[in-house]
């Protein structure tokens, strides 16, 4: 029943990519965990509708779109999503910043404090993706200097912190 709604999802998106706006919020509900990033796909990239749903969403949807976004094609044009989740609270969204597509597209200063964000919002450094083909020494000062604060402050410091300085 779920792979036939989404695959008549599927459908109704390619032939009418406004159809997401209605079936994109009910997407994992009706369709399962991959309902979601397949609407996406059959968009064909298109980055203005994918913002917008982005911005409507709640934080499920945002997160499916954060997730889907090394599927999509779309090149460095949802950099701003991505530096938007950045912004977030929600460790959740944070997390999914930093995967293969932030990885891949955030400048160097972006992603540098997208980790920091990392390690004062308790996420492993684990969960960022790339970590070890982007990390410099400008990250390994940042990484160290936290520390120190930590430790003048009598806090412990995290270990996947103290592996990397």
């Amino acid at each position: 029943m779920r792979d036939e709604w989404q695959t008549q999802a599927v459908r109704r998106v390619e032939a009418d990519p406004d159809a997401i706006h209605l079936l994109f919020p009910q997407a994992e509900r009706k369709g399962g965990p991959t309902a979601r990033s397949a609407l996406l796909k059959a968009l064909g990239g298109d980055h203005a509708t994918i913002r917008k749903l982005y911005e409507r969403g709640d934080t499920g949807e945002r997160l499916a779109i954060l997730t889907a976004l090394p599927e999509l094609d779309l090149g460095p044009a949802a950099v701003d999503l991505v530096e938007d989740a950045l912004r977030a609270n929600d460790a959740r969204l944070v997390a999914a910043a930093l995967g293969p597509y932030g990885s891949a597209w955030l400048d160097d200063h972006a992603f540098r404090h997208g980790v920091l964000k990392c390690v004062f919002m308790s996420i492993p450094l684990a969960a960022v993706s790339g970590l070890e083909r982007r990390f410099d020494a400008e990250l390994a000062r940042m990484l160290s200097d936290y520390a120190a604060e930590r430790r003048a402050a009598g806090r412990p410091v995290p270990r996947d912190v103290m592996e990397r300085i």
